[in-house]
């Protein structure tokens, strides 16, 4: 694959199909049928722990304005939201866009914008920190006064 093509890739304007040239059919990943996989019972999944704790974040890149619903769904529950609507059509977007506004407006919760077509939506609990108020800081480690 060329260097172009892998950036392109690496962007995600173009499908990155390399692994699919090496696949074996004949390989099979994972566990005989049967058979299943036992986990340690002293380790606890990540996503477990999150849970039990709150800090989650659902990450929702619709296709068309059917998967607005996925959104309001993690948001009803609570949970902060990223919306990357870049591959969206621009009416279709608009549309979750205005659904997000309602959710947002409905529970209380914020929007944001986090680039070009990509949206952050918090719930009413959440607070967001901006590294700006950092920089204006005036104690800490970088105030050398």
């Amino acid at each position: 694959m060329g260097s172009v093509r892998k950036a392109s890739a690496w962007l995600g304007l173009v499908d990155d199909n390399e692994d699919e040239r090496y696949y074996d059919d004949e390989y099979s990943e994972g566990t005989e049928p049967g058979e299943a996989w036992v986990t340690d019972p002293r380790v606890k999944v990540a996503t477990d722990v999150a849970e039990e704790k709150g800090r989650r974040i659902g990450t929702v890149t619709p296709d068309s304005f059917r998967d607005a619903r996925a959104i309001g769904e993690l948001f009803r529950e609570g949970v902060p939201v990223i919306v990357n609507l870049t591959a969206m059509e621009a009416g279709d977007a608009k549309r979750v866009v205005d659904f997000a506004a309602g959710l947002i407006f409905g529970l209380r919760g914020s929007i944001d914008r986090v680039s070009n077509r990509v949206f952050l939506l918090t719930p009413a609990d959440t607070e967001i920190i901006s590294g700006d108020s950092a920089a204006h800081r005036t104690d800490g480690f970088f105030n050398q006064s």
